[in-house]
This record gives C-alpha cells, structure tokens and sequence, in this order.
C-alpha cells in the first residue's frame, strides 16, 4: 500500500463560533485521515467530535502540498 497526502477542509465550534480549517496528512486510506483530523482538532483545540465538520477530504499530489514538513516526507520518500 502506498501512503497518500490528503487535504481536508472544514470547520469546527467553539463557545458559540465557528472557526474555518485546512490541513493536509499522509494516510492510506481516507477513512484514516478522518481519524486523525477528529483527533488532532479535538485534542488542540479541546473540541468534541460532534462539533468538527469535515467538508471535504481530498488527495492531492506531493507537489501540491502546503504543509513543508508533509511535502519533504513525501519528496523525499518517493
């Protein structure tokens, strides 16, 4: 299995606002991405995950990648 780079967007609340997010990961699968998405915004910004709204889950080729230290892994990897 080859691990892939996905972007997610969303948004998720917090004391009544609601607040935009963008971040990329490497997984496998997309269901995998979602995990940690739930997780990583959830323990950061101490959210539960019935308030994180995923919007779209998209792979997105290494180059394409916003995040530096996902983009070295992936580069270099390759």
């Amino acid at each position: 299995m080859e691990v892939k780079i996905f972007r997610v967007k969303g948004t998720f609340e917090k004391g009544g606002k609601k607040f935009r997010f963008t971040k990329e990961y490497r997984a496998l699968k997309p269901e995998d991405v979602r995990e940690l998405v739930f997780s990583d915004i959830g323990s950061k910004h101490r959210v539960k995950r019935a308030k994180i709204f995923i919007e779209s889950i998209e792979e997105i080729e290494p180059v394409e990648a916003e995040n530096l230290v996902v983009k070295r892994l992936s580069l270099e990897l390759a």
